[in-house]
């Protein structure tokens, strides 16, 4: 599913480079689910926006479901995402325009999928929020809204899903409610999850735990 080579990302820091990612290759197979691990700063986040074609690397390649990234435009890579990926957020990353139904039904409409709003009912049911079909994000608890990103991330029936910091700013209580959600759905789905977090107890959800320190991935023995 996912095919990381030599991946390398350097930004100019003040006239000066500097390397965020050092040469990192690793592959991860349909249906695992693998937990990126490490300090604020260590890279995890870029690696994520370069998994998900938001940016592009120095050097080296990602390539998602055998297409390469780098060869594709930013409009391909736009397109991409739409037919192969799903997101959450920690800061959830809802229209607060539009109310739950319509945040689910978006990437549906956006793909073309017919019957978008039975999608979306179905979806906002499985995430235990049929009775807030109407509600707005600003009326809607944190741990609502989270529901909400997972019922968007997985609308869709994405191939991968990347999570970043998914209960970062839920409390634990919430937060276990949506990680056990997650897993729940993604083997449902039988979805292929890449997440990042600084929670070593959500990490040891995962089948694989990738350590990232300095730039550089280790993989981190089960």
């Amino acid at each position: 599913m996912v095919e990381v080579c030599a991946l390398t990302k350097t930004v100019d820091n003040g006239g000066e480079p500097l390397t965020i990612l050092h040469e990192n290759s690793f592959v991860v197979a349909a249906g695992e689910t693998v937990a990126i691990v490490g300090a604020s700063g260590s890279g995890k986040s870029t690696l994520l926006g370069l998994l998900a074609g938001l940016d592009l690397p120095t050097s080296g390649s990602v390539t998602l479901a055998g297409e390469a990234l780098g060869r594709l435009s930013e409009d391909g890579r736009a397109v991409l995402r739409g037919r192969l990926l799903g997101f959450v957020f920690q800061s959830f990353q809802l229209l607060p325009s539009l109310n739950a139904i319509e945040n689910v039904m978006l990437p549906l409409e956006l793909a073309g999928t017919p019957n978008a709003r039975r999608e979306a009912e179905f979806w906002l049911d499985r995430v235990g929020l049929a009775q807030r079909l109407r509600t707005y994000p600003k009326h809607l608890s944190g741990g609502e809204q989270q529901r909400v990103a997972l019922a968007r991330a997985f609308a869709p029936r994405p191939k991968l899903v990347l999570a970043d910091e998914p209960t970062g700013n839920l409390d634990a209580a919430t937060g276990h409610q949506i990680v056990e959600l997650m897993f729940a759905i993604n083997a449902e789905s039988a979805t292929t999850l890449i997440l990042v977090t600084h929670d070593e107890e959500l990490a040891a959800r995962c089948g694989r735990r990738l350590r990232m320190n300095a730039g550089r991935i280790e993989e981190v023995a089960a």
